[in-house]
């Protein structure tokens, strides 16, 4: 659908937007109303305060909302999918105790933050949190010393997988919403993950873990209701099972790359084909095939399939909040709003990937939700991105990594992050504060720090 002309000035404009947002945050926030359910009532509003015409409003509502979906929801699927395989089959144990007997007992909270990241590709952060808490603790408890050396920079591989690479919804959909290429947006935001746990993560976590003596609390029961019998994975199993999608993507954006130097015909039908492989969606479901064949040798096929149906109901209400952002997004287009923001943005001389930064911080620490805060502020600059001339590939994944940044800043007692690991690691709220807040906002700023040097340099 065409943007409807905007018939208001510009400081009307802007007032909506600023409405909308405080609307939204109060929805959530105090009135404690579900974020899909606040941000599509929100949309509504925007939609008739800003004078679209009434016939045009729910098509345009569901336009921002099917776009959306039309890449989270595969993505993020499976994604779910592939890592739940992971767990049930013993791939994360595996994988911990494969990269600890490799660096040894002095580097073991670098080994778990590496198995973390490794596995934070698929999985999101709480299902990946848990997963590895029990590996986190007997490792704590074999080799003693606070549980923080263990715990924060394994949290913190999550945390940064989990705002900064695709297939998780936070950066797909502000991907998406921001025009993004998902391909090009995992490569860079993988290269830029690694430097930021390092930095703002281990590093960090290694201050914080001698300074701060938490004892490692009694271990998580074992929950073998849902794992399958039999052996194990083997490592290099786990190891192609999560590496494949990377290389597979690698194969479209570096065709794409040597088609446009004129190495390779682009036009070439092995081109083509390899391209398509290599489509993010495509690269997951053949990833998600070859680990239903590898993990699920010698198991009933009904279980198996019992096991990635499961991996689908954790994911619903992320996959309808990104939906609802993307809707919210797309009311802001068609109203106009994005061109107001734009021009209000380069009257004050405010850079487009600063700006961005901003708002997803003031949305992070007024309502909590990474995820949301990456989904409501790539909405709020995408029409404002559209609107500006000159902007690369690179320039649209560093300004994905830029919100993410912004979104992952001051967790408090607002985001769920905080009470989990908080509470799984007996913390009271002012360790926490110091400890798990620090470290998350350590990352953020880290992130945008790559991003802005990105910004500058490509």
């Amino acid at each position: 659908m065409e943007n409807v002309e905007a018939v208001h000035g510009t400081l009307f404009l802007l007032s909506v937007a600023t409405g909308a947002v405080a609307v939204l945050l109060v929805l959530i926030m105090r009135l404690k109303i579900h974020a899909f359910i606040a941000l599509v009532l929100v949309s509504l509003l925007t939609a008739l305060a800003t004078g679209i015409p009434l016939a045009d409003v729910v098509p345009t509502l569901l336009t921002g909302f099917g776009n959306t979906l039309a890449t989270v929801a595969l993505l993020v699927g499976f994604g779910a999918m592939i890592g739940r395989l992971l767990e049930v089959t013993g791939g994360a144990q595996v994988l911990a105790d494969r990269l600890i007997n490799k660096f040894g007992e002095r580097r073991a909270p670098f080994a778990l933050g590496v198995a973390s990241l490794l596995f934070g590709f698929p999985i999101f952060f709480d299902a990946g949190l848990m997963v590895m808490l029990p590996i986190i603790f007997s490792v704590a408890l074999r080799f003693g010393g606070s549980v923080l050396l263990y715990a924060l920079p394994a949290a913190g591989a999550f945390a940064v997988m989990h705002a900064l690479v695709p297939p998780h919804p936070g950066p797909v959909a502000s991907g998406d919403l921001l025009g993004a290429d998902i391909g090009l947006l995992l490569i860079v935001g993988t290269i830029v993950a690694l430097p930021t746990w390092y930095i703002g993560s281990y590093l960090v976590s290694m201050v914080l873990g001698r300074r701060f003596n938490v004892p490692v609390p009694e271990l998580l029961g074992a929950n073998d209701e849902h794992h399958l019998t039999g052996e194990p994975p083997a490592f290099g199993t786990v190891l192609l099972i999560l590496l494949l999608p990377l290389g597979l993507i690698f194969l479209n954006t570096g065709l794409n790359a040597l088609a446009t130097v004129g190495v390779v015909d682009g036009d070439a039908g092995w081109v083509s084909l390899l391209r398509m492989l290599g489509q993010t969606p495509v690269a997951l479901l053949i990833t998600l095939l070859i680990a239903l064949y590898l993990l699920g040798r010698g198991n009933d096929p009904a279980r198996m399939e019992k096991i990635v149906d499961g991996a689908l109901g954790p994911i619903c209400a992320i996959v309808l909040v990104t939906g609802a952002g993307g809707m919210f997004g797309g009311v802001l287009r068609a109203s106009g709003i994005g061109e107001a923001l734009a021009g209000s943005l380069q009257s004050v001389g405010l850079p487009l990937i600063v700006a961005a930064f901003v708002i997803a911080t003031a949305l992070r620490v007024a309502q909590g939700s990474a995820t949301v805060a990456l989904t409501t502020t790539a909405s709020l600059i995408a029409p404002t991105v559209a609107a500006t001339q000159g902007l690369s590939d690179f320039d649209l994944c560093f300004l994905v990594i830029a919100i993410a940044g912004g979104a992952t800043v001051l967790s408090h007692f607002n985001d769920s992050g905080f009470w989990l690991v908080g509470r799984f690691l007996k913390m009271d709220e002012a360790t926490t504060l110091r400890t798990w807040t620090v470290m998350e906002t350590t990352i953020g700023l880290t992130a945008f720090a790559f991003a802005l040097l990105g910004w500058w340099l490509l």
